[in-house]
């Protein structure tokens, strides 16, 4: 069994640096473990889906296994410290949002209060908003019929009998009009 200490030296070596931002990604993984009897993900045995882009994104690859090509790591973007995690095996989930800190800290006033408090104290339990996402599939490779580049059939687009990927497809919405 890794120790805490261990855990935050592989995130923090993963990540490049430490800061507080690395901390809530960090905090926010122990405590869903704890919430969820969650280990490593192996595969997608567990699911996060983040609200954020941020450095606690780090920590939640290297603790819990999550990571965007095995298809268990997927952003929902809104820019909150706000992170959703699933449990496939048992079909428990979880939000965690990061609660209000202090008025006035500095960068480094923040750090020291994000690690000095337990997980329990920084994040406020919530359910979940998001139905945990199907499993990753594989898709059969189509060649763009404009450019001639490779990709994923669910990312082709039929046009004037075409079959044209994203980048070359010409979007079409009357009411988006500049």
């Amino acid at each position: 069994m890794i120790n805490k200490k261990e855990l935050w030296e592989r995130c923090a070596a993963f990540h490049g640096h430490v800061c507080g931002g690395l901390t809530i990604g960090y905090q926010a993984a122990l405590y869903a473990a704890k919430l969820l009897g969650l280990t490593f993900s192996q595969d997608e045995e567990v699911v996060c889906i983040c609200e954020n882009d941020a450095c606690g994104v780090d920590a939640i690859q290297v603790m819990l296994g999550c990571s965007v090509g095995k298809g268990n790591l997927l952003f929902h973007l809104r820019g909150k410290q706000a992170f959703s995690f699933y449990n496939r095996k048992t079909g428990e989930s979880v939000r965690l949002v990061l609660r209000e800190r202090p008025a006035g800290m500095s960068r480094e006033e923040s750090f020291a209060y994000l690690q000095a408090h337990q997980p329990e104290e920084l994040f406020d339990v919530k359910k979940t908003v998001i139905a945990l996402p199907e499993a990753a599939r594989m898709f059969r490779s189509v060649k763009c019929e404009c450019c001639g580049e490779i990709t994923a059939e669910n990312m082709i687009r039929l046009e004037n009998g075409k079959s044209v990927c994203l980048d070359c497809c010409h979007a079409y919405n009357r009411f988006d009009v500049s």
